[in-house]
């Protein structure tokens, strides 16, 4: 039988607009490669300073991300993506290099996504930060506030940090010099993330932000595992043993180390701890953790102390403050001591004040105003850092605070009140997202004479402010830098209530 050549009159009618589909999806494809092409832009300068540590230039009322500038280099920019209102660009040329520049210390600048500020004089970073934080208060926010107090700088700038985190790889990010030189490079590595990439490790020779020995203890645990061929973790593939390793330092000089692997392996584990025992024995606290998830986190995992004890102290004011392997300090010690006397000095005890420490973490803060109260009730979101604040105040010898663990909107309640009392003051520390709605509420009903807000993010801390404002006057805000050369900043906010 011949086959008979008759199309479907359907076929025929949709033909038409299938055809303008594939013309219309060619076009937006050519559209789209277009746009995202890099192109290059000649002598232009660079005007402020943006947030992640980026600058800010315009061309052609285009606002012009600039990595690693400062405002009033003049340069020629490769523009390697654009949005319809923005773009982000790198300099590849110097026409003019602002007076506000200095030369970045660490070698790993520019590729490592830390300390991204260095190239900038400290002086400048701190009126940054302060216009950071007058900013949220003025756009988002919304509310009267009196002049924002000279911010408290660090007094170090480098090696301030007590705790660093490190990843281990076997496929190690290479530079472009690495690159170019055409030489082989052994893959295994030990350090930060690049930006962006959660699979690339940038492997670090000398870190400018903790103390030794945190660099010791570093190359060397990475030198000894490469000599010994110790399995690195290739995090896509989810194999490999050495995953992570983190070093605390205390300002008693104690140190702890916690390594982290990703399966049992009695061997290995046996000749890393007792390398590391052997040739640190500053080391009092050694430790480490199996964890066989697909992601780092281990504060659900058991940790093993190997050798010393379970934790390290810290000091402050002749308090003591034992830190575990899963506890929150705040990693700058130095300026957790003036951040914690702004807030004791905001909230004015007198010592017959019932005080609510929120985010109270280990009990750092409630502990530190106790001895100037009549009692301080703290809530904490993490059942493990409640037991080392009632620890702190145990071995402090502090007998007036109450910690209370669960999720702050929950346990903030009129049970919790009936217990400890209706507040004179509340301090407020949250995490960067703020409090929820439903606390603000509940500090909007409890009417305490202050409030003291604690906040490492000035945009959330300006949101909670709004809502604040219908029974509260800001009277007092203090900008205290906890970390150097980055473009975080912690404020001190005075609530007082309305008359």
């Amino acid at each position: 039988m011949n086959k008979l050549n008759i199309k479907s009159p359907l076929k025929q009618d949709k033909k038409p607009i299938i055809d303008k589909l594939i013309k219309d999806l060619f076009t937006f494809a050519s559209m789209a490669k277009k746009k995202k092409q890099p192109f290059t832009l000649e002598n232009i300068q660079v005007i402020d300073i943006a947030a992640e540590g980026k600058s800010i230039a315009k061309h052609e009322n285009k606002v012009i991300f600039v990595d690693h500038a400062a405002p009033g280099d003049i340069v020629d920019l490769y523009v390697y993506r654009t949005k319809r209102d923005f773009a982000f660009a790198k300099p590849i040329k110097f026409h003019q290099y602002s007076p506000l520049r200095q030369e970045p210390f660490c070698q790993h600048f520019g590729t490592c996504g830390g300390c991204k500020w260095q190239h900038l004089n400290y002086k400048e970073q701190l009126k940054a930060k302060t216009q950071q934080v007058k900013d949220s208060l003025d756009r988002i926010a919304k509310v009267t506030y009196p002049e924002i107090l000279p911010i408290l700088g660090s007094q170090a700038t480098q090696y301030y940090r007590n705790k660093l985190e490190y990843t281990f790889s076997d496929t190690k990010w290479l530079t472009d010099e690495e690159i170019q030189s055409g030489e082989e490079f052994q893959r295994n590595g030990l350090g930060f993330h690049i930006p962006q990439k959660f699979d690339k490790i940038l492997d670090i020779e000398k870190c400018y932000l903790q103390p030794d020995p945190s660099n010791e203890i570093r190359n060397a645990l990475r030198d000894y595992a490469i000599k010994n061929d110790v399995p690195f973790f290739n995090i896509r593939n989810q194999e490999g043993w050495l995953r992570n390793l983190i070093i605390r330092t205390a300002n008693t000089g104690e140190v702890m180390v916690i390594l982290q692997v990703y399966y049992e392996a009695p061997d290995l584990m046996k000749g890393a701890m007792e390398f590391l025992k052997d040739k640190f024995p500053q080391v009092t606290s050694l430790n480490y953790v199996i964890n066989p998830k697909g992601n780092e986190t281990f504060h659900d995992l058991d940790i093993i102390n190997y050798h010393g004890l379970p934790y390290i102290t810290e000091t402050m004011e002749g308090l003591k403050f034992r830190i575990g392997s899963k506890s929150f300090y705040q990693t700058n010690s130095e300026q957790a001591y003036t951040l914690y006397k702004v807030t004791r000095d905001f909230a004015g005890l007198s010592g017959n004040e019932v005080v609510y420490d929120l985010y109270t973490g280990t009990g750092t803060i409630a502990n530190f105003v106790s001895g100037m109260a009549k009692k301080v009730a703290g809530i904490e979101y993490v059942e493990m850092a409640i037991e080392d604040a009632k620890v702190n105040s145990k071995i402090n010898g502090i007998t007036n605070t109450y910690f209370e663990a669960g999720d702050m909107k929950d346990v903030l309640n009129e049970r919790f009140i009936e217990k400890n009392g209706t507040p004179d003051v509340v301090i407020t520390d949250p995490p960067r997202a703020g409090m929820h709605k439903d606390v603000v509420n509940m500090l909007l009903r409890l009417k305490a004479a202050k409030i003291v807000y604690v906040s490492c993010n000035p945009a959330t801390q300006a949101r909670d402010l709004a809502l604040l404002d219908e029974k509260y006057n800001v009277t007092k805000v203090q900008p205290v830098d906890m970390f150097p050369h980055t473009q975080h900043i912690e404020n001190v906010v005075l609530l007082e209530l309305k008359q």
